[in-house]
């Protein structure tokens, strides 16, 4: 019998990082974190889970099948024309782009602590590098993985090609991963991150996954608990931070 995801949860050991602050730091046996890594729509920006009807309605696809899959299964000579299609509608939502809720200061935060920041996005480029420079101007995040890159989430090979761009030896065991997606939980599991859930409406019932360590309503809970020492919990009610606390 398949097991459920609280047995998951209770046999995954707790992850946990020493604090940021420095002076926290000095007692702390834990592990030092070397970088983080964010998805794009639904974690650095508002959602816009619109699109995703739209592509599938310009592929003729039904929900139950993913998007790049379906592109990438077609013809050679037929998936630029598709690329191109869910293309265009990325670069109309991007015009209404939002941030979310404490994202600036949770930036502001991880470049006083000079804590490196990654992203591994399924979007294509454009509208990642429109939401940087539009909000985040003074921000670095090195590397930037996207939809170029192959497999995509949730595959694991983005945010191990990250960590390797680090200098990291040990996968994504020194990282964590913030998302809003199965996706995002997913690749960071098997990357071996700890991960983070951004909650929404869409995505409530990730709250009790196998593959989520830590829910947070807003990016900028995530600064007391990394200037604290990163817990990452076992239980549920633990484990979800902020609203539904």
């Amino acid at each position: 019998m398949p097991a459920t995801d609280a047995q998951e949860n209770a046999r995954r050991p707790l992850r946990r990082f020493a604090p940021l602050n420095p002076e926290k730091a000095k007692s702390s046996g834990e592990r030092v974190l070397k970088g983080i890594v964010f998805d794009v729509d639904g974690t650095l920006c508002q959602p816009q889970n619109y699109m995703f009807g739209q592509m599938r309605a310009a592929l003729g696809i039904p929900k139950s099948i993913d998007i790049l899959d379906h592109i990438y299964s077609l013809p050679e000579s037929e998936q630029e024309a598709a690329h191109e299609s869910i293309r265009a509608i990325e670069r109309e939502a991007m015009t209404s782009q939002k941030p979310q809720p404490g994202l600036v200061e949770l930036m502001t935060y991880l470049d006083k602590r000079g804590m490196q920041k990654g992203i591994c996005t399924r979007n294509f480029d454009m509208p990642v590098t429109h939401l940087l420079t539009k909000f985040l101007p003074n921000t670095t995040f090195s590397p930037i993985i996207t939809r170029a890159f192959r497999p995509p989430k949730p595959d694991p090979a983005g945010i191990l090609h990250i960590a390797s761009s680090w200098g990291l030896e040990d996968g994504g065991n020194s990282l964590i991963m913030v998302g809003d997606s199965i996706d995002d939980m997913a690749a960071g599991h098997r990357a071996g991150a700890a991960t983070v859930l951004l909650v929404n409406e869409a995505n409530e019932k990730l709250r009790t996954h196998a593959h989520t360590d830590v829910c947070i309503a807003r990016l900028d809970e995530l600064i007391w608990m990394l200037d604290e020492g990163f817990v990452g919990h076992g239980d549920v009610a633990s484990r979800v931070i902020g609203k539904g606390k």
